[in-house]
């Protein structure tokens, strides 16, 4: 079994708040279950993955400006400002200082719960 992490982080790339799904699940279902949790900000990166009409809306709704680009299927292009989707750089980051963790980077756990109670002290310990 895999395993698909979902975060959301601060400016800084620390994470806030983890979520762990089945590796074959889309992302759209990490982002639903992640909304909720969003904090009040001015705009947020995404990345391909992310693009969706609904997805987009709700961010509006909040109040946030999403930097998500158009995926390749979309017919009509979103625009997108590359200048801040450069920053997520930050968020890559954070994905991979946690693999430095010799458990969190070979997957000894299989179970998603499992995986993400390792996740959650290395990424706490490393930020």
């Amino acid at each position: 079994m895999n395993t698909k992490l979902h975060a959301i982080c601060d400016s800084q790339g620390r994470p806030l708040n983890l979520f762990a799904t089945a590796g074959q699940v889309s992302d759209y279902i990490g982002a639903r279950v992640l909304l909720s949790s969003l904090p009040d900000v001015d705009w947020l990166l995404g990345d391909r993955g992310h693009d969706a009409d609904w997805f987009r809306e709700a961010l509006k709704d909040k109040g946030i400006r999403p930097r998500i680009p158009s995926r390749k299927q979309r017919k009509k292009p979103v625009k997108n400002d590359k200048r801040r989707h450069k920053r997520r750089n930050r968020i890559e980051i954070m994905f991979g200082r946690p693999k430095d963790w010799r458990r969190v980077a070979t997957r000894y756990d299989r179970c998603p719960k499992v995986f993400l109670s390792a996740i959650a002290p290395a990424a706490f310990v490393v930020y």
